[in-house]
């Protein structure tokens, strides 16, 4: 797995701190920084995601990703699936994930919520390399509900 991320440059009258992620599989990512009107030299034009948004992201993409495909091989009627994350971060540098939870929503047919449990499970504990990672220095709790199609 491959990226390059480059920085956009000065844009406008301002320094600019947006940059663009261009993936191993071809895709493209802009990141940028919050606006900083006291000192616009660090600041961004707050025009795309802060890269640690997009971190969090990344990672609800990926555990969504297995607790769909899960629930998919285990033959249910999965129709659609969504995760709102919340995360806190550490007061001092570095800035780490100290909390994050995920609360996901599955849509489908008959879906049994042991299922859903079980598929969020797997999907922490064995499967969602960034939820694994970032277990590290958060702790993550997960939360759900099974809304019937």
């Amino acid at each position: 797995m491959e990226c390059t991320v480059s920085w956009t440059g000065a844009t406008g009258t301002r320094s600019g701190m947006g940059f663009i992620a261009e993936t191993g599989s071809g895709h493209v990512l802009a990141m940028d920084g919050a606006s900083d009107e006291r000192n616009p030299a660090n600041g961004g034009q707050n025009l795309a995601p802060r890269p640690m948004e997009a971190l969090l992201a990344g990672t609800g993409g990926c555990t969504a990703y297995d607790v769909v495909l899960i629930l998919k091989r285990g033959r249910h009627d999965v129709r659609g699936c969504s995760v709102k994350l919340q995360a806190e971060r550490a007061e001092v540098e570095p800035k780490v994930f100290t909390a994050i939870n995920m609360h996901f929503t599955v849509t489908g047919k008959g879906v049994p919520a042991s299922a859903v449990e079980r598929a969020i499970a797997m999907s922490h504990e064995k499967y969602c390399s960034a939820s694994i990672m970032l277990g590290k220095t958060a702790a993550i709790t997960t939360s759900f509900e099974i809304v019937e199609a």
